[in-house]
This record gives structure tokens, sequence and C-alpha cells, in this order.
């Protein structure tokens, strides 16, 4: 019986390679009709055999395109009347509005790698090979339905070859909106940078005659271009590519004169630098790697993985000095792989920015601050339209987690800007501005939050400048208009004051920054109703105007009743404290001590500066810039300094990364915190105990196992303690601290135990990268219940 039927696919289905696909089971079916992109999906309308529709639609969503996801997927039949002749696909269509999702970023496929080492191929070696499969996607579009005119694609005229294979609905790059070739595509460019103040340009011996030729734009794909800028890399120098999201910055990994450079010119002191490696071979020379890590390093994201060091790894100390870990990312860009064509060593494959900023990725300002930090710039004149910095994530090894238990520590290309799919519908369109530090912001949509891209720390212009960039983008390329914007109630962030000034928007409804994380995790795991919510990190502003971050609650959506907190200290000098550890050590040990603490035989008082103490001393007493605060991290931060690992640090977490780091794995026994009647709770018990333990010869190793495994025991006493009283089973641990992955399984094993569901996090970072996630959800609830 025949019968007609038009179909609308929705979800990230444009880009994806989702039209061909159709045409392919259509023809294969027997079924006449069209298909089209238009602004809310893929319309498909069929006609033909009722039982072969029926087939159609199965397979549709059984086996769809790698790249795609389907939300949803609309059937009507017995809609048109004028017959079909054939099977076509048409232009897309696009009434101003867009309701889809647009693909991420996506690493070269495997068809395109063999393309590009195939002498035979006409696309041999050239450094911009693509399919519908995969190549770049969210960092060129500029507007949607995603086709090329509405990409920086659209500066390049295909050839009569591309041309052809882009209509040709059988061939693999059928409507590859990147689709080029070296005869019309992109092309790179390798030279020096221009002489600027304090610059450390190329000798000019570096570079050939025949080199120097090489520069010039004539030569189209570069592969020769490419070997030169191996040979520099090898010789130490110091490289800026321009890659997917913007720029790189590498040199060649086991050179520790070149990775020593590299950290002096960015200003960069302790933080870790990433590694790219052409295969997880290659990696496993330097690292451990699980089955699980091996399958987060090839996928389709190719995120940078963090990975146990190997004994004895080999590569210099200051690619990554004081971790147990090195970050490792496999290629990811067709030029990536010629770089590392049959090489056997990583390359450092650090971000392109000069300290405190974001990526670059426009080529005048990647020429203007990184000229005084790379000796070349290996280059292409495809514009990026959006940066995109690499994604982080990490394996947990807990066996209460998911069983990939992956952990997002940086969601970012690969990732963004996939929407998460939410069990709550949103009512209204809404923009949450996030937190100060590892900054995204997040948009709204029905059942969609659009988190961002990482941004950065909100702590200078051009960081805050991506950040609206970033909104405006996001507001154009998804047709939103939010009616509503929600902040972190700190008056000084750069998120909330910009939250203040958009006078367009009437709704502004200000959200602690705990209860965030909590409803962050809960939206994370798909869960409503009430929860037991344990929220901890470094600071946080709270609803008495102190700094919060050691925190327990009875939360959901609408509300966070906080049950119990860390008792309060002094932070003397404010930020000052961050940044100085040794402070916050200084005050647990007189708060426990009192003013003797200072004649105690500890290492930590033999470095004291006993001139800053007496003038911090003399700030407490008269509570001068000494905000108060409930920070777990800044307790961690004390503890470090205590054991002499971190008196001052050159990054955010430095102390308490060193204090994971020597925690032993076989030590029994944990220190006790109390907990008062009022749910205060002490950590008297536990600096006495640590201190009188160090003083009796203790290894640190063991103290800060024992000081991890009471935090864990801590969390487990407040949570049995709610569940008694308030019937509650369910446990969402967020925050920055629950990056520490001792802590972190710690804390799952010993709740599981107790007969607790832990909720963590696996699709939003639990640091503040997922505070706008947890933002939306929280303003959403408000409105609802009418508290808006």
């Amino acid at each position: 019986m025949t019968t007609r039927t038009k179909i609308l696919v929705r979800g990230t289905v444009q880009g994806v390679g989702f039209r061909p696909y159709v045409y392919s089971l259509a023809k294969r079916g027997g079924l006449l009709g069209q298909v089209l992109n238009n602004e809310s999906g893929v319309l498909i309308d069929l006609e033909g055999d009722h039982e072969a529709i029926d087939h159609f639609v199965s397979e549709l969503k059984r086996t769809p395109p790698a790249l795609s996801n389907i939300e949803s997927v609309l059937r009507q039949d017995g809609v048109g009347d004028v017959p079909f002749e054939d099977f076509h696909i048409l232009p897309s269509k696009s009434n101003g509005s867009a309701q889809l999702p647009v693909a991420a970023d996506t690493a070269v496929c495997d068809d395109c790698i063999r393309e590009l080492f195939d002498l035979a191929d006409r696309r041999y070696k050239y450094p911009f090979i693509n399919c519908t499969n995969c190549g770049p996607r969210f960092t060129i579009v500029e507007s949607v339905p995603y086709d090329r005119e509405r990409t920086t694609m659209s500066e390049f005229k295909m050839c009569a070859a591309c041309r052809a294979e882009y209509e040709d609905p059988l061939d693999r790059r059928f409507h590859a909106e990147p689709i080029a070739c070296e005869s019309c595509g992109p092309r790179i460019f390798l030279s020096e940078p221009p002489a600027v103040a304090g610059g450390f340009g190329g000798s000019g011996n570096e570079l050939s005659i025949a080199d120097r030729r090489l520069q010039q734009p004539a030569t189209a794909g570069g592969s020769d271009l490419v070997g030169v800028a191996r040979r520099l890399l090898r010789n130490g120098k110091i490289v800026a590519i321009k890659s997917l999201g913007g720029y790189h910055l590498a040199c060649d990994a086991t050179n520790a004169g070149a990775v020593t450079r590299l950290r002096q010119r960015k200003v960069r002191e302790d933080k870790p630098f990433a590694m790219m490696a052409g295969s997880v071979e290659v990696i496993e020379k330097y690292c451990e790697a699980s089955d699980t890590e091996k399958e987060l390093l090839t996928s389709r994201e190719r995120p940078i993985v963090l990975l146990a060091k190997r004994p004895l790894a080999g590569l210099p100390e200051a690619i990554a000095p004081g971790v147990p870990t090195f970050g490792f990312m496999l290629p990811y860009t067709p030029l990536h792989h010629l770089l590392l064509e049959g090489c056997d060593t990583p390359l450092v494959m650090t971000s392109g920015n000069i300290s405190d900023e974001p990526i670059a990725y426009k080529d005048p300002d990647a020429t203007e601050k990184l000229s005084r930090i790379a000796d070349y710039f290996l280059t292409n004149d495809r514009r990026i339209n959006i940066r995109m910095d690499d994604s982080i994530v990490r394996i947990s090894q807990s066996k209460i987690q998911n069983p990939k238990s992956k952990i997002v520590i940086r969601r970012s290309r690969g990732y963004a800007p996939a929407p998460i799919h939410t069990s709550i519908t949103f009512d209204r369109q809404i923009l949450a501005c996030g937190a100060e530090l590892k900054n995204t912001f997040c948009m709204t949509r029905d059942r969609h939050a659009f988190v961002s891209h990482h941004i950065g720390d909100l702590e200078n212009l051009e960081t805050l400048r991506s950040f609206t960039e970033g909104i405006d983008h996001f507001k154009s390329v998804f047709d939103l208009e939010p009616k509503v914007i929600a902040y972190d109630l700190h008056p000084e962030y750069l998120s909330t004051k910009y939250a203040h000034s958009c006078e367009g928007i009437e709704t502004k409804i200000g959200v602690q920054h705990h209860h965030a994380h909590i409803a962050s995790c809960m939206v994370d795991n798909d869960v409503e109703g009430e929860v037991i919510g344990v929220a901890m990190d470094g600071l946080g502003f709270g609803t008495d105007g102190r700094l919060w971050g050691g925190e327990f609650f009875v939360a959901d959506f609408d509300h966070a009743e906080r049950i119990a907190h860390l008792d309060y200290v002094p932070m003397p000098g404010g930020v000052k404290a961050i940044h100085e550890p040794w402070r916050m050590a200084a005050v647990y040990l007189q708060k426990t001590f009192g003013d003797e603490f200072v004649d105690l035989d500890l290492d930590f008082n033999n470095d004291l500066d006993k001139s800053g103490w007496k003038t911090m001393r003399s700030m407490i007493a008269t509570k001068t810039n000494c905000p108060e605060t409930s920070s777990m991290g800044r307790l961690f931060d004390a503890v470090s300094a205590i054991l002499c690992l971190r008196s001052a640090v050159n990054y955010e977490g430095q102390a308490a990364i060193a204090l994971e780091n020597i925690a032993a794995s076989d030590v029994s026994g944990s220190y006790h915190f109390d907990v008062d009647g009022k749910g205060t709770i002490k950590t008297e018990p536990v600096i006495r105990k640590l201190v009188e333990e160090l003083l009796s010869g203790g290894s640190p190793a063991a103290i800060s196992s024992r000081f991890h495994l009471g935090v864990a025991e801590l969390i487990t006493t407040v949570a049995a303690d709610a569940r008694d009283k308030r019937n509650l089973n369910r446990v969402a641990l967020s925050g920055g601290v629950f990056q520490n992955m001792f802590l972190l399984e710690a804390a799952s094993s010993r709740l599981a135990e107790q007969g607790f569901e832990v909720l963590t996090h696996s699709r939003v970072p639990t640091n503040d990268g997922g505070i706008s996630l947890g933002q939306a959800a929280v303003a959403n609830a408000y409105i609802r219940s009418g508290r808006i």
C-alpha cells in the first residue's frame, strides 16, 4: 500500500552527513521524496510502500550517522498529494529562526587520514582534508542552517573537483561544508614573527633560502612547510601553530631547554603543559593508560586526558612540575598528523596565550601577543569565527560512579556546544552568567541547556570580551533571546556586573554559588527533588555576606537549606591568603593552639615570617581586611602549608594538589572533625592531631592520607545525620575540591557503603565550569514557584 509521510528529525542533525544518509536509506528502500535542512532540523518527505516507510523510520533511529544525536523523530502520515518521481536532496530553508544544535568540532576521521597519507590521492598531505564525518564545525559557523555560505569557508570558492564531490549524494563529502583541496582551499604559511619589543623571533639562520621561498602562499598544500616546521621543532624552536579553535604554542617535549624557554616566555611558573603524541603507543612510553583512558584518547572529541606518569618517564620535569600526571592528547587535525608523522616523541602543545588571557584565535591578535613567545608561526588563512580551547578529562577509579567514570575538568572543543539534555523543562529562555573562575555561561530553551565552551578566569578585559562575544555568538547561532538572566551573588564578579548591566532583560535572579553547584550536579544526573548537597570549593559568596566553601545542604532546585558548614576563620589579606597558603596555616594553628603555636617545634615555624605574622595577627584582632570564610579549599591549603609543601602558589589549587599527590594509599585511620548542635564543623581536633603526629615524627604522606580520609568521614557522618532527620538518601558532591580524586573516591566509597546513592559530575565540570548550568536550573525553579 502506497502512502505519504512527513518526518521531522530534531537534534544534532546538520553538518553530520544526515541528508546523504537519508538519501541512501530511501534509495535502498525504493522510496521517493525529498530531504532538506530547515531551522528546526531535517525535514523528510517520503512516498512509497507503508512497510518500507516503517522500516526506513526504524533504521533511521537505530543506525543514524556517527556524529548525529537524534532527540526526536516526529512522523505525520497522509500529508501531501503531489506525487514524486525520484528522491532528491533540496537546498536548506530558513525563516530566520534556529531551533537546533550545531555540531561540535570533530577530530579528523580514519578515512580522511588514509587519504592524507595516500600518494595516489589528490588530497595527499593536504592539511585541511575533511568530510561529512569530521572536521571543523562550531568554530567556523556564523549562522544556521549549517551551510557553507554561513561559515568562514564561504571565503573559498570550490574547484570543479570539490564541487562534484559536494553535489554527489553518494560521495562521502556530499554537502561537507568545509570541503577543500590544494587547488581551492585554505593554505598554510610559515614565517618568523615581526620584530617587536622584547620579541624572540628567529635569528634568520634557521630558514634556508629554499625554506624562505616556501613561506610564500604559492604552496597551497604546504607539506614542505610542515617538514620545515618539524625541523625547527626538533632544533628546539618554539612554534605558534594555528589550529581549530585558536593557536597553540609548541615545542619538542623531550628538549628541556625548549620547555624551560617556553615556560619563561609565557610567564607560566608551574602549571602543567599539555602534550600531543602521534599515537597511543608513544603516550604509553611515558604514562600508564587503561582501556577506558585509551578510549577517551582515541574518541572523536580528542580531549586532553590526564594520565599517571610512569616512573622515570624521561621527560623534563618542567613539563608538569610537582604533579603525578601528564596531560596528553592525540592529533585531531590533519596538520597535527602531518607534524607528528612517524615521530616517536611528543610535542608540548599548550594554549597560545599570554598569562591569564584567553587563547588567541584572530591572526593579528596572535601575531601581536605571541611574537613575544614564539620563534616561528605556522598559520593558515582559514578564519576562526569563535575561539575554542582543548577539553580536559580524567578517569576516576571509583567503582561507585558510572562505568566509564569520566570526570570533565574543562568542557570545550569536541564537547561544546552540544546541549545538555535535561529532565527539566525551561519555561523561559535564560542566560546564566556563571562564576568568575573557569567561567562558562549557559543559555536554555525547552529541555536544552547550551553550556558554553570554557571561557577562562574573568579577571581582565580580554577574557571579559571573550565572554561577551561568546554570548552574542550563541544568541545568533541558536536564535536565543533570553528573557531572564541569572548571576552569582558576589558583587565584584565581572559576570555579575555584566548581568546587572544588561538593560534589555528585566528579570534578573541572583543564585547563591553553592546552591548552583548542587543544582548543577542534579541536572548532570537528571535528578529532581531534594538531595543532601555537599559543596566544597575555594570560595563562594554566601547569603550572610561571608565567603563559603565547606557547605552541607538539604536542597532542590528551588531552595537550599544550609545544615552544616566549616567554622569560620579569617582570611588575612583577602586574596593574598589564596596566593600565600602559609597565611591560612598560621590562622588555623592560632585557632587551635593560640598565639603559642609559634613555639611549636615545627618546620613551618622555622620558615614563618615572624614580622609578617605579627602584622597579620593585628589585622585579625582588628578585623582589618580579613574576610571570614568557611572554605574547605582554604583548609586544604593550610594543611599543605603546615606540612611545608606549598607556602605560596603560582596557580589555583596548587597547594591542595601537592597535598593530594603525597597521600599514601595504604594508611589506615583518619582524623576526626567535631560537629556541634548547630551544624558548625570544628577543625581544631584535626589540626591538633596532625600537628601531634608531625611532632612525633609522622610522615607527611600518612598525615595527608588521614586528613583526606577525615574529610571523607565527615561527609559521610553529616550525610547520615541528615538522612536520619530528613529521610533523604541521595548525596550530591560538587565543587572544585572534588577534583581531588583521592577525596572523591574515598567519599564516594564510604557513602555507598552506608547505602547512599552518590551523585557526581560527568557531563559538566564539578568546578566552577559547571556553575552556569546550576544557575539556570535554580532560576527556572524560582520562576516556576512564583518566587520571582
